[in-house]
């Protein structure tokens, strides 16, 4: 049997009204950094590898369905260019490409912030692969901070899709993301996502852990 004690101390952890503790709200969500990434409609694949080419899984993402690809491009803006930036599957229907604002700057992109899709009046951009490239136009932002989450996860977090929350980070770099926006799909497994400039300002790492506030 669990003692008295215990029970307290598991009963203290228990979200309150959607609250707990009196100011995070729910469990743990745990962190996934996306560094720059490009996302391939089929045609652009076949542009940039070849004729009927198909995408090469390497490894599993968190997300159900998506993968890292073995494949990587190089993307070219006014200013320069990265090469080996990491295309991931499965194809989409538009291609779009996702950096940080770091890389805007390295680039001479000039990328918004924006929701995945979101494309109208975003950045501009060349993909180079071994059999062609691809002009991106209207094809580059910079990724707004999000969760996702299953509908389990959004009635246990008392929130809905398309919300915007603050989230808070926890060690020596510690500080609250506002406009972070909850997308809800039973396709979803939760997972904050924010690029490699916020993890870093936040000293962060894949897989640690942070919380809704109110």
């Amino acid at each position: 049997m669990i003692n008295q004690q215990l029970m307290g101390k598991i009963l203290s952890r228990l979200p309150v009204n959607g609250m707990m503790s009196g100011e995070t709200q729910g469990m743990a969500i745990p962190v996934g950094i996306s560094n720059r990434h490009v996302h391939l409609s089929q045609q652009d694949v076949e542009a940039l590898f070849g004729k009927g080419y198909q995408l090469t899984p390497f490894k599993d993402l968190k997300q159900p369905g998506q993968f890292a690809a073995k494949e990587c491009v190089i993307v070219v803006g006014s200013k320069g260019s990265i090469s080996k930036v990491r295309v991931l599957g499965p194809v989409r229907s538009q291609s779009q490409l996702e950096i940080s604002k770091a890389d805007c700057f390295a680039l001479g992109i000039k990328a918004p912030v924006r929701e995945s899709g979101d494309l109208v009046s975003s950045g501009n951009a060349v993909l180079m692969g071994p059999a062609g490239h691809v002009e991106l136009k209207e094809q580059v932002i910079c990724a707004q901070r999000h969760i996702h989450m299953s509908e389990i996860d959004a009635r246990m977090l008392n929130v809905i899709n398309g919300q915007k929350v603050h989230v808070k980070t926890e060690g020596e770099r510690s500080l609250i993301f506002d406009e972070v926006v909850v997308r809800v799909s039973d396709k979803f497994a939760l997972e904050f996502h924010i690029d490699t400039d916020e993890a870093n300002a936040a000293g962060l790492r894949n897989n640690d852990s942070v919380f809704i506030v109110s």
